[in-house]
């Protein structure tokens, strides 16, 4: 279940009023175990948590394939749901290095993180190749919010999209959270073993850093968000040789100089 009804009273300036009943998004505690270690504990949809932990732990270099990922099992509890995982062995020092500069109930991704070279850990180049054009951006947009089921109910949460190179919407993940959502669209991808195809991601919010460094890690060769950019997310997509289209809506786009 990812929505919940709800009711309200809508008010009008002229000073009308009705009740109604709308959909409210589900935001539930998940809490992410590796290795019997309690890693994070994220505010999510729970809904595709299996391709949420996937992308979440490609996205935090716990891992650099999907194959590392043995296993990955989700249980419901009275106030969120628990996701334990079971990562390669060859990858047990690299999570305990990590968990010794991670507070878990952080979502930033910062806190925790003892010094500036931590923080901004050199990002991989891309070797990716997009061929996507700004009619394929345009066409993307056009077609997403048909499906963004969750959000058209609620209004409520984001979407990251995988977009073949001619626009066309191939994979859609929802969540309350920006980097929720394209965690899941990337373990979406990695555990289907989809590639990005001379495509594109395509996401319903702004353009932070943290998203920037989620797609280098993914070899993501052209970003577009709906939104602005930020100062540092445009030099993290410059030194990753990323594509970034920003502040794309129907009418116009933004490309960053490269």
């Amino acid at each position: 279940m990812t929505s919940l009804p709800s009711s309200f009273v809508r008010v009008t300036p002229d000073g009308g009023a009705e009740p109604i009943e709308r959909a409210i998004a589900i935001e539930r505690p998940i809490a992410i175990e590796f290795n019997g270690i309690g890693y994070a504990v994220m505010m999510a949809t729970p809904a595709d948590l299996q391709d949420f932990v996937t992308g979440f732990a490609l996205s935090e270099r716990l891992v650099d394939a999907p194959g590392s990922l043995l296993d990955v099992d989700v249980h419901t509890a009275p106030h969120g749901d628990v996701v334990r995982a079971t990562l390669a062995a060859s990858c047990s020092d690299r999570l305990l290095e990590r968990v010794r500069h991670r507070v878990s109930e952080s979502s930033c991704g910062l806190c925790g993180i003892e010094n500036l070279e931590q923080a901004l850990r050199p990002l991989p180049r891309i070797s990716a190749v997009s061929t996507a054009d700004e009619t394929a951006v345009f066409r993307a947009l056009a077609a997403l919010r048909a499906e963004q089921p969750l959000n058209r109910a609620t209004g409520a949460v984001h979407a990251a999209a995988l977009c073949s190179a001619a626009g066309d919407v191939l994979i859609v993940r929802e969540d309350v959270g920006r980097h929720n959502a394209f965690d899941k669209l990337i373990g979406a991808m990695a555990r289907g073993g989809r590639g990005w195809d001379g495509g594109f991601a395509l996401l319903s919010s702004r353009c932070s850093y943290e998203l920037v460094e989620k797609a280098a890690l993914a070899d993501c060769p052209l970003l577009v968000t709906i939104s602005a950019a930020t100062d540092l997310a445009i030099a993290r997509a410059r030194e990753a040789g990323l594509r970034l289209i920003m502040l794309a809506r129907g009418d116009a786009l933004l490309a960053v100089a490269e």
